[in-house]
Formats: structure tokens, C-alpha cells, sequence
């Protein structure tokens, strides 16, 4: 019996095809039960749905990653880099930010993979910790602890996921842009409509090199060769 799985031109094996399949089924289970039991009115699907793919492919990756033949220096630099590499992704994400606010600490209830959020404004820290970046995050920064500890050459293939919150970095681009075509509303919508895909989209690129790291071990220089 074959151990691998084919979802549409690629062959996933089958353990992990089954965890992916296990996963999406409590997640949609528990999105389905959260929209019965409230009186959320879904306007846009894929807003729901891109937060249960953050966390399906982030668990996965991790699930199939684990550092090999790392030293315990190795793996001493790359967990410190991968603390460092967490906490400004959670930073430029706006999740962890210097900006007191005073409300205290809140759990609010939203839908699967957006919540339950945890919101904390004190004095000079406030936090906006939403499932979906936690995890995904979480992920990019243990696959980067990965690629370290047994490639430090590919290290750099972890900055690609520095830009996975393309909300924060879009408002950016519009204002230079907006400055070459003479307005800045109607790049600054499209800006906005388009986020969350955008984010999703360099995250799970960031995701696949970080899991595959081709530039580290030839696989890309074959590809390129058939």
C-alpha cells in the first residue's frame, strides 16, 4: 500500500495527509458549532477559512520538522535567533506593541483561529494575541530554529516570513505609490481588501522554504535542472 497521498501535482505522505485532514475536521467542526450557536453573519468565507489554514500548515510543518545532527552549540544559537525572530514578528505585526492603554486583560470570543483573542493594555505593554499568528508565527520561528541548527546557510530563507503581515507593510507601499499616481484613497482600499490574503499567501511561501529550504540542500539547482 502506497504511503503517500496525492493532493492535486503533489505527493504528501500519508501520515501527513491524515493530520491535515484531522485537523481542518475539528477546526471546521468548531467554526460550524461557533456560527450555529451566535449570531455572526459570514460576509466574506475566506476570512473565516484563512486563519484555520495558518494554523493546519504551521502545525504540520512542525510536526514534520526536527533539527538533525544539530550540535548543542548549534542549537543554542539557533534557539535564541528563533526567540529574537518571534518576537519581531509578533512586533511588526502590532500584537506586541510599547503603547500602554490601561484596559486590563480581556478574552474575547471569536471565530475559531481569530479567537479566542487575548487583549491586554497596561501601563506600557499592550498585547493583541489572536490564535492564528500565535501558532503561525510560532511555526515560522521553529522551522527558522530548525533551519539553523542544521543549516546555518539557509538561515536567511527565514526573513521571507518577516513579511508575512503584509497589513503592516501595505499601508506602506500605498503611501509610495500613491505618491507616483496622484491619490492615495483607492490604493490604500485595495490595500486593505487585500491583506489577509496577501498575509496568507507570504506565509505559507515563508512556510514551504523554511520546510523545504532548497537553497540550502540543492533541491532548488535540481529543479531547475529537469
Amino acid at each position: 500500500m502506497s504511503t503517500r497521498v496525492r493532493v492535486g501535482p503533489v505527493a504528501v505522505p500519508r501520515g501527513a495527509a491524515l493530520l491535515a485532514g484531522a485537523l481542518l475536521a475539528v477546526e471546521l467542526a468548531l467554526l460550524g458549532a461557533y456560527l450555529a450557536l451566535t449570531d455572526w453573519s459570514v460576509l466574506a468565507p475566506r476570512y473565516l477559512l484563512y486563519p484555520l489554514l495558518w494554523v493546519t500548515v504551521g502545525v504540520l510543518a512542525v510536526a514534520r520538522t526536527a533539527p538533525v545532527g544539530a550540535s548543542r552549540r548549534s542549537r543554542l544559537l539557533a534557539a535564541g535567533l528563533a526567540a529574537g525572530y518571534l518576537l519581531a514578528l509578533l512586533w511588526v505585526d502590532g500584537s506586541v506593541s510599547l503603547q500602554g492603554a490601561g484596559t486590563g486583560l480581556r478574552l474575547v470570543w471569536l471565530p475559531p483561529g481569530w479567537g479566542p483573542a487575548l487583549l491586554y493594555g497596561g501601563e506600557s505593554v499592550s498585547l493583541a494575541l489572536f490564535p492564528y499568528r500565535v501558532v503561525g508565527y510560532a511555526a515560522l520561528a521553529y522551522l527558522l530554529y530548525a533551519t539553523v541548527a542544521t543549516a546555518t546557510r539557509a538561515a536567511l530563507g527565514g526573513l521571507v516570513g518577516l513579511v508575512s503581515c503584509v497589513s503592516c507593510t501595505l499601508p506602506v507601499v500605498a503611501a509610495l505609490v500613491s505618491s507616483l499616481v496622484g491619490g492615495s484613497a483607492a490604493v490604500t482600499a485595495a490595500a486593505t481588501a487585500w491583506s489577509y490574503d496577501l498575509s496568507t499567501g507570504v506565509f505559507l511561501l515563508a512556510v514551504a522554504l523554511l520546510y523545504w529550504r532548497p537553497l540550502a540542500t540543492g533541491r532548488l539547482a535540481r529543479l531547475v535542472r529537469r
